[in-house]
């Protein structure tokens, strides 16, 4: 899988074809957007133990536009395509109930794929911008699909704190340009490694940090996070925290400052304290929440400081387990998103008190979420304790004990809050359905059924993706991101 092109080149041509033909055939979008984001999902999987460079137009770098496949941007393809096919999947029925406009709504999802699988692959820091914007712009309306006054106050609020984030980082890369006068992010890696920083140079590194630190979710600059998941349509939400933070925030923020500037000590200090910040702030937040969505909201804050606390220990254990979590997080936490729809769907309620009993009419969506639950608490077998138990060891053998306490603590609260979820959402008798009055509810339909079955398939047997540990699947990715800033250089510059 060499051309890395079609990876934009397919959902941005299917995108802007589906609103030409779907006047006349009311089906297309549905076919359009489901079968475009599994063909490119079925690319991402031709990438696995590929490396490779393609030059735009056969130009080399540092003077041509060239897109980069090594572990990193390969597994993240991998993520953010399955989550974008299972999302495309979901909306079938889900938009059909609650929306209009089908056209728009996979047109814009197509976009966001487009933007995002450029993010992860483009190796030119003003593209990556361009990308970058790109799939901000086409999820700003997705969140305020439905139209409604909260849908539009969230995409605003999402839309002014996000452009401000573009703001830092558009005028950090350009005082890196106007410092260097290259774009290209190897020989900007190279420069790096060779020079010594100075004033503006710290300024741009700044600004770049707090913008991507906001698309990242991290305390403190996570205020958006909250009314933006929780007004979304479900399956939007599942994207903005399956594949938007991830790859528009936390993957070129490990991108930039591993294979970039390089990290120094006090740029791992700042991950540290800020990713357990951020585990702590998010669970607590989220233990007072009866929105089931806003609940899930706060929690993904939560568990992007796990994430950031991996990569400021920096040890190659530490990265491995925070590379896994990148990917037990997208599937667990899409598949609790999209329970919640489901719950939604049937019920018209996100009210955790005014659930209950709904297991016994909705079977496939409550022992999907239990999974789910059991998955983000760090319970075994799930996937989620297993890379939760990688960084609390990794924080120990680094002599971080506190921090593996508080990891630890994180994870206990976790557990605390969706024990509540599946007490009044499922299992117990809330204030408006009992056993009398569940009539019409039922379980979602098929294709529905389907994502969520994909999804908790995955949480339960993706543990064994670690065998082998640094040796295993995941090992390129660990080299591409401990190796530092020569291995990148000598990929893309071959020197």
């Amino acid at each position: 899988m060499d051309n890395l092109s079609l990876f934009i080149s397919i959902p941005a041509s299917v995108a802007f074809f589906i609103p030409i033909v779907s006047r006349k055939f009311r089906w297309f979008p549905d076919m359009a957007g489901t079968v475009t984001t599994f063909v490119v999902f079925l690319l991402s999987l031709l990438t696995l133990n590929h490396e490779t460079v393609y030059k735009m137009g056969g130009w080399p770098a540092p003077y041509g536009i060239v897109f980069v496949l090594d572990g990193f941007s390969c597994m993240m393809l991998v993520i953010v395509n399955l989550i974008a096919f299972l999302a495309a999947m979901f909306s079938v029925e889900y938009i059909e109930k609650f929306y209009t406009s089908k056209l728009r709504y996979y047109s814009l999802l197509l976009l966001v794929v487009t933007g995002v699988n450029g993010t992860i692959l483009t190796g030119d820091l003003f593209n990556l911008f361009v990308f970058l914007e790109l799939a901000l712009v086409a999820s700003y309306a997705l969140v305020g699909f439905g139209c409604t006054s909260r849908n539009l106050e969230a995409s605003f609020k999402y839309l002014a704190v996000n452009l401000l984030a573009s703001y830092f980082i558009f005028m950090g890369i350009a005082l890196l340009y106007g410092k260097f006068g290259s774009l290209n992010m190897a020989e900007l890696s190279r420069i790096f490694s060779t020079a010594a920083s100075d004033e503006v140079v710290v300024f741009a590194i700044i600004l770049l940090l707090v913008g991507l630190g906001t698309k990242s979710a991290i305390v403190p600059f996570h205020g958006w996070v909250a009314d933006t998941y929780t007004s979304a349509p479900a399956p939007v939400s599942a994207i903005l925290a399956g594949m938007i933070i991830k790859a528009l925030g936390i993957y070129v923020l490990i991108r930039l400052a591993y294979n970039i500037f390089g990290v120094t000590p006090l740029l791992s200090t700042i991950f540290v304290y800020t990713g357990t910040i951020s585990i702590m702030v998010g669970v607590l937040m989220a233990l007072g929440q009866w929105n089931f969505k806003r609940l899930l909201a706060y929690h993904s804050i939560s568990q992007m400081g796990y994430i950031v606390l991996a990569f400021g220990i920096g040890t190659p254990l530490a990265i491995l387990g925070g590379i896994f979590h990148i990917l037990n997080h997208s599937l667990f936490k899409s598949l609790l998103f999209l329970n919640a729809g489901s719950v939604e769907y049937e019920t018209d309620e996100r009210d955790l008190k005014k659930m209950g009993f709904l297991a016994k009419k909705m079977p496939v969506t409550a022992a999907s979420s239990l999974i789910a639950s059991f998955s983000i608490s760090g319970i075994p077998p799930f996937n989620g304790f297993w890379s939760k138990f990688l960084i609390i060891v990794a924080a120990v053998e680094a002599d971080k004990p506190v921090f593996a306490l508080w990891a630890v603590i994180g994870s206990i609260l976790t557990l605390a809050s969706f024990s509540k979820i599946q007490r009044y959402a499922f299992f117990g008798k809330g204030e408006l359905f009992n056993e009398e009055n569940l009539k019409n509810v039922n379980e979602v339909p098929a294709m529905m059924r389907i994502s969520m079955i994909v999804l908790a398939i995955s949480c339960t047997f993706a543990g064994l993706l670690l065998l082998g540990g640094t040796n295993g699947i995941f090992g390129p990715v660990v080299d591409a991101i401990y190796g530092g800033q020569s291995p990148y250089i000598t990929r893309i510059l071959g020197q």
